[in-house]
């Protein structure tokens, strides 16, 4: 196993401050006076800029000086957060982020947004002056570990850090220092008292010690006099009864020094010790490693059990009953450890909307919900792109213009909605959006003009809407930046496809769509039920299985040509799956129907034998095979053999058709 690469660490830790730093932003957006926004903000930066220094990111740490600068103006107070220094720094941090991944960038672009970023500064409307935050004394009482120097760290940067902070005095503690005899030069015996006036507040003192706080002492406590009573006088004078509680409520300040050498002290660095405590960081590759070792585990397990089948050996039966727990606990194990919620992709979509909203003049409302779903991570990283197509083209061609939206009676705010739910094995991702809808003449218009249809042919509404998933098919008057409804949605629904997902759409004129993704847990394990189909064996996935029905000769007789099996008052369409995978074999006289479903559908599949569950490892198809739109994938069973894995959606759309077509036929 390959050692940790401190370059790929900075890397790493770096998208994630600048996930942070963007949220930040984006709502400061909302709330231009938020103090704590401002704070977390300008310490993402400042830790970024910090940590980049550290890890020979030199560019990148004076680059991201300047936003650094031009938010610790924000912070004292001398420029406001203004929409314009908010969307600088924006596009200041995707050429940060660019840096930080080692891509090709030119320096006439990073000069290009410091000047943007200085105009912003200069065009903000300076704050008023009485909004100038008064000035505070702390007294700072710090010392290093011992093998601090040899480790690199230096006090001396750090009190020219405190030392930029406001007026400060220095004063060395040598209580520590040993005789000379026991004297090791290259430990640090010393410790420092700051007295530091400062405008600042607690969060910069701890942000000078940010990358040695785990290991130093550090005492912070605040000199700052209570507040006099003077300012009262005024209220007291009014009204007699006010004095009271004005001097209960001023009591407390005059614990404030002991409390806040207590409480700050520990607070800050007291959580984050425990968050470095409760979470580990680990390398998405060692992620996938243990996961395939655990999918060999399975199959090797599988073997077992066939082998414990057709033994008489009790002792080896029992051994394999338990290697059989272990391996589902270990494989339901790594499957919650590489479930991730969904919110770290939606969180994504603030800035997209955000960047659209500048692009098309629009206002639009993004809402989420159900971010605490969790996919596995896999699939959320290959869900980012198609989701980032379907948002744009409803904000471009969804959602109407400002005057459009008051003509259709309309708020002047479209919304798009994003919401996530799971259901069974499968989660369903929907796009939503309070636009026009699709328009089904032109969408029908488009597609008889590409050949697609024939001119008059007759289509049921979603066979019209499932015209858009056509490669290059647009209804888009003119092309944009941002692509139109149509354009690229082949891509995604190939994308979805390849996730063993499934998309639909639906539209109401003057009302807006929805697109639906159903997305499979997992890629990598499902529980599955074998079945034979003549002398092959195949999987369903478990997840899918609604129920398992036995098709008598008699039903089958009578059901010839028919494929249409009454349940519960409810005519279900079934395939011959001997029929669709041309086995030449006689039937077995008790076939059984699975009936599976995908959303509201269902369908029967009609098979000689079923076999039994089992955990399946997927492997996915060659080239060679990706196309066969029957099969998601296979797998490798106990003997040894390969049994390929149904695709439920594609097998359920083929059923709709038949039944479709059998009706149309009379």
């Amino acid at each position: 196993m390959s050692g940790v690469d401190p370059v790929e660490t900075f890397r790493q830790e770096a998208q994630e401050m600048l996930e942070q730093v963007e949220q930040g932003l984006l709502d400061l957006a909302g709330r231009p006076d938020d103090r704590d926004l401002v704070d977390a903000v300008f310490r993402g930066l400042h830790t970024l800029k910090g940590s980049g220094a550290m890890f020979g990111f030199d560019a990148l740490a004076a680059f991201t000086h300047h936003c650094e600068t031009a938010f610790d103006r924000v912070r004292k107070g001398q420029v406001p957060a203004s929409p314009a220094l908010i969307a600088a720094v924006l596009a200041a941090q995707d050429h940060i982020r660019a840096l930080a991944e080692g891509r090709p960038v030119a320096a006439e672009v990073g000069e290009a947004l410091l000047a943007d970023l200085q105009a912003a500064v200069d065009g903000a409307a300076p704050s008023d002056a009485s909004t100038t935050p008064a000035l505070k004394t702390f007294k700072i009482r710090f010392s290093l570990p011992a093998d601090a120097l040899v480790n690199g760290a230096r006090p001396l940067p750090l009190l020219d850090e405190l030392r930029d902070l406001g007026e400060a005095t220095v004063r060395v503690i040598t209580d520590a220092v040993p005789p000379l005899g026991e004297l090791v030069p290259t430990h640090c015996h010393l410790a420092w008292e700051v007295v530091l006036t400062t405008a600042h507040g607690r969060d910069a003192i701890d942000d000078v010690f940010i990358f040695v706080i785990d290991d130093m002492t550090l005492e912070v406590e605040d000199l700052t006099p209570a507040p006099a009573p003077a300012p009262a006088p005024a209220a007291t004078a009014t009204r007699e009864e006010t004095p009271a509680p004005a001097l209960v409520a001023e009591a407390a300040p005059q614990d404030v020094p002991a409390a806040a050498t207590a409480a700050p002290g520990a607070g800050p660095e007291a959580g984050r010790a425990a968050k470095a405590g409760d979470t580990v960081r680990v390398p998405a590759e060692r992620l996938d490693e243990m996961m395939d070792r655990v999918g060999e585990l399975v199959i090797a397990q599988s073997r077992l059990k066939q082998l414990a089948a057709s033994s008489s050996d009790v002792a080896l039966r029992a051994v394999a009953e338990e290697i059989e727990r272990l391996a589902a606990e270990m494989r339901d194990t790594m499957m919650i450890v590489r479930m991730v919620p969904i919110a770290q992709l939606f969180g994504r979509f603030r800035r997209l909307i955000h960047d659209l909203e500048r692009d098309t003049g629009k206002r639009i409302e993004l809402s989420t919900e159900g971010e605490t779903t969790e996919l596995d991570k896999t699939v959320i990283e290959r869900l980012a792109d198609p989701l980032i197509h379907l948002i744009r083209n409803a904000a471009d061609h969804g959602l109407e213009g400002p005057e459009q939206r008051a003509a259709a009676g309309k708020p002047p705010v479209g919304r798009i909605m994003l919401a996530a739910r799971q259901s069974g094995a499968e989660v369903v991702i929907t796009i939503t959006d309070d636009g026009r809808g699709i328009d089904r003449a032109r969408v029908r218009a488009k597609a008889e003009e590409n050949g697609l249809i024939a001119p008059g042919a007759v289509l049921g509404d979603q066979e019209l809407l499932q015209l858009i998933f056509a490669p290059g098919f647009s209804t888009a008057a003119a092309i944009t930046n941002l692509s139109g409804r149509g354009v690229g949605m082949d891509v995604v629904k190939k994308t979805i496809e390849g996730l063993r997902g499934a998309i639909d759409i639906s539209s109401e004129p003057g009302q807006g769509s929805v697109v639906s993704l159903r997305i499979p847990l997992t890629l990598a394990i499902i529980d599955g039920l074998l079945v034979r189909v003549g002398a092959s064996r195949y999987v369903i996935p478990l997840g899918a299985v609604e129920e398992c029905v036995e098709l008598s000769p008699a039903q089958d007789a009578r059901s010839t040509g028919r494929s249409l099996i009454t349940l519960r008052d409810e005519l279900v369409p079934f395939i011959r799956l001997r029929d669709q995978f041309k086995s030449h074999s006689a039937p077995d006289p008790h076939q059984k129907i699975v009936v599976v479903a995908t959303g509201q559908d269902r369908v029967g599949l009609v098979v000689d034998q079923i076999l039994g569950d089992h955990q399946t490892v997927i492997k996915p198809l060659s080239s060679f095979h990706a196309d066969v739109g029957a099969f998601s994938g296979a797998t490798i069973l106990g003997d040894g053999g390969v049994a390929l894995i149904l695709d439920i959606p594609a097998l359920v759309q083929m059923g709709q058709r038949h039944d479709a077509h059998l009706r149309a036929a009379g």
